[in-house]
Protein backbone atom coordinates (compact mmCIF):
# COMPACT_ATOMS: atom_id res chain seq x y z
CA UNK A 1 0.00 0.00 0.00
CA UNK A 2 1.42 3.34 -1.03
CA UNK A 3 1.24 6.58 0.86
CA UNK A 4 -1.47 8.93 -0.32
CA UNK A 5 -0.67 12.62 -0.77
CA UNK A 6 -3.64 14.93 -1.19
CA UNK A 7 -2.70 18.23 -2.79
CA UNK A 8 -5.24 20.94 -1.97
CA UNK A 9 -4.69 23.89 -4.28
CA UNK A 10 -6.17 26.89 -6.06
CA UNK A 11 -4.85 27.93 -9.48
CA UNK A 12 -4.87 31.52 -8.27
CA UNK A 13 -2.24 30.80 -5.61
CA UNK A 14 1.35 31.35 -6.73
CA UNK A 15 2.55 29.23 -3.82
CA UNK A 16 0.42 26.27 -4.86
CA UNK A 17 1.91 26.69 -8.35
CA UNK A 18 5.38 26.45 -6.83
CA UNK A 19 4.40 23.42 -4.74
CA UNK A 20 2.86 21.74 -7.79
CA UNK A 21 6.19 22.02 -9.59
CA UNK A 22 7.74 19.76 -6.95
CA UNK A 23 5.07 17.05 -6.96
CA UNK A 24 6.27 14.91 -9.91
CA UNK A 25 9.72 14.50 -8.33
CA UNK A 26 8.16 13.75 -4.96
CA UNK A 27 5.92 11.08 -6.50
CA UNK A 28 8.92 9.61 -8.34
CA UNK A 29 11.05 9.59 -5.19
CA UNK A 30 8.46 8.16 -2.81
CA UNK A 31 6.03 6.22 -4.99
CA UNK A 32 3.15 8.04 -3.30
CA UNK A 33 -0.32 8.18 -4.76
CA UNK A 34 -0.96 11.81 -5.66
CA UNK A 35 -4.53 13.08 -5.40
CA UNK A 36 -5.30 16.58 -6.66
CA UNK A 37 -7.96 18.33 -4.56
CA UNK A 38 -9.13 21.59 -6.17
CA UNK A 39 -10.41 24.01 -3.55
CA UNK A 40 -11.37 27.65 -3.36
CA UNK A 41 -8.71 29.60 -1.48
CA UNK A 42 -10.96 32.67 -1.40
CA UNK A 43 -13.47 30.60 0.57
CA UNK A 44 -10.77 29.70 3.09
CA UNK A 45 -9.75 33.34 3.37
CA UNK A 46 -13.37 34.34 3.97
CA UNK A 47 -13.98 31.59 6.56
CA UNK A 48 -10.84 32.55 8.49
CA UNK A 49 -11.18 36.32 8.23
CA UNK A 50 -8.05 36.48 6.09
CA UNK A 51 -7.25 37.86 2.63
CA UNK A 52 -4.87 37.37 -0.24
CA UNK A 53 -1.34 38.60 0.53
CA UNK A 54 -1.65 40.64 -2.69
CA UNK A 55 -4.28 42.74 -0.92
CA UNK A 56 -2.05 43.45 2.09
CA UNK A 57 -2.58 47.08 3.08
CA UNK A 58 0.88 47.56 4.64
CA UNK A 59 3.05 48.32 1.61
CA UNK A 60 6.43 47.14 3.05
CA UNK A 61 4.83 43.85 4.11
CA UNK A 62 3.25 43.39 0.65
CA UNK A 63 6.58 44.24 -1.02
CA UNK A 64 8.41 41.75 1.22
CA UNK A 65 5.88 39.06 0.26
CA UNK A 66 6.73 39.70 -3.39
CA UNK A 67 10.44 39.44 -2.63
CA UNK A 68 9.97 36.14 -0.81
CA UNK A 69 7.98 34.76 -3.75
CA UNK A 70 10.70 35.84 -6.22
CA UNK A 71 13.36 34.14 -4.09
CA UNK A 72 11.39 30.88 -4.07
CA UNK A 73 10.95 31.04 -7.84
CA UNK A 74 14.71 31.53 -8.23
CA UNK A 75 15.49 28.74 -5.76
CA UNK A 76 13.18 26.29 -7.50
CA UNK A 77 14.29 27.36 -10.97
CA UNK A 78 10.82 27.30 -12.47
CA UNK A 79 9.26 29.46 -15.15
CA UNK A 80 7.26 32.23 -13.48
CA UNK A 81 5.88 35.57 -14.53
CA UNK A 82 3.96 37.81 -12.11
CA UNK A 83 0.41 37.96 -13.37
CA UNK A 84 -0.94 41.51 -13.78
CA UNK A 85 -4.50 40.15 -13.41
CA UNK A 86 -3.78 38.64 -9.97
CA UNK A 87 -5.79 38.20 -7.85
CA UNK A 88 -8.79 36.96 -9.81
CA UNK A 89 -11.99 35.20 -8.82
CA UNK A 90 -10.98 31.58 -9.44
CA UNK A 91 -14.43 30.10 -8.75
CA UNK A 92 -15.16 29.26 -12.44
CA UNK A 93 -11.64 27.86 -12.96
CA UNK A 94 -11.76 25.70 -9.84
CA UNK A 95 -15.22 24.38 -10.74
CA UNK A 96 -13.88 23.57 -14.21
CA UNK A 97 -11.02 21.63 -12.56
CA UNK A 98 -13.60 19.44 -10.80
CA UNK A 99 -15.47 19.05 -14.09
CA UNK A 100 -12.19 18.03 -15.78
CA UNK A 101 -11.61 15.40 -13.10
CA UNK A 102 -15.11 14.07 -13.61
CA UNK A 103 -14.64 14.02 -17.41
CA UNK A 104 -11.31 12.18 -17.12
CA UNK A 105 -9.28 15.00 -18.71
CA UNK A 106 -7.78 16.53 -15.60
CA UNK A 107 -4.15 15.88 -16.48
CA UNK A 108 -4.36 17.90 -19.73
CA UNK A 109 -6.44 20.58 -17.99
CA UNK A 110 -3.94 20.91 -15.15
CA UNK A 111 -0.91 21.00 -17.48
CA UNK A 112 -2.54 23.88 -19.39
CA UNK A 113 -4.00 26.02 -16.61
CA UNK A 114 -1.11 26.54 -14.17
CA UNK A 115 1.42 27.66 -16.80
CA UNK A 116 -1.17 29.87 -18.49
CA UNK A 117 -1.67 31.81 -15.28
CA UNK A 118 1.80 31.77 -13.68
CA UNK A 119 4.25 31.40 -16.58
CA UNK A 120 2.36 33.17 -19.40
CA UNK A 121 0.48 35.72 -17.23
CA UNK A 122 -2.86 35.14 -18.94
CA UNK A 123 -6.14 36.37 -17.48
CA UNK A 124 -7.98 33.22 -16.40
CA UNK A 125 -10.73 35.47 -15.08
CA UNK A 126 -11.71 36.27 -18.68
CA UNK A 127 -14.06 33.54 -19.95
CA UNK A 128 -12.88 33.85 -23.57
CA UNK A 129 -9.21 33.61 -22.65
CA UNK A 130 -9.88 30.68 -20.33
CA UNK A 131 -11.85 28.89 -23.07
CA UNK A 132 -9.00 29.51 -25.51
CA UNK A 133 -6.50 27.98 -23.09
CA UNK A 134 -8.67 24.88 -22.77
CA UNK A 135 -9.13 24.58 -26.53
CA UNK A 136 -5.37 25.05 -27.00
CA UNK A 137 -4.85 22.03 -24.75
CA UNK A 138 -7.14 19.96 -26.97
CA UNK A 139 -10.01 20.06 -24.49
CA UNK A 140 -13.69 20.67 -25.10
CA UNK A 141 -13.99 24.08 -23.40
CA UNK A 142 -17.76 24.24 -23.80
CA UNK A 143 -18.23 20.83 -22.17
CA UNK A 144 -15.96 21.70 -19.24
CA UNK A 145 -17.52 25.10 -18.65
CA UNK A 146 -21.01 23.63 -18.81
CA UNK A 147 -19.86 20.80 -16.54
CA UNK A 148 -18.59 23.38 -14.05
CA UNK A 149 -22.18 24.58 -13.60
CA UNK A 150 -23.41 21.11 -12.57
CA UNK A 151 -24.71 21.10 -8.96
CA UNK A 152 -22.54 18.07 -8.11
CA UNK A 153 -19.42 19.88 -9.29
CA UNK A 154 -20.37 22.99 -7.34
CA UNK A 155 -20.90 20.84 -4.26
CA UNK A 156 -17.56 19.06 -4.73
CA UNK A 157 -15.74 22.40 -4.69
CA UNK A 158 -17.54 23.48 -1.51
Amino acid sequence: MSTRLEFFYDYGSPYSYLADSRLPALRERTGCELVYRPMLLGGVFKATGNQSPALESVEPKRRNGGNVLRRWVEHLGIEFQPNPFFPINTLPVMRAAHAAQRAGVFEAFHRAVYPAFWAQAQNLGDAEIFSGILRGAGLDAKELIEGAADPEVKSALR
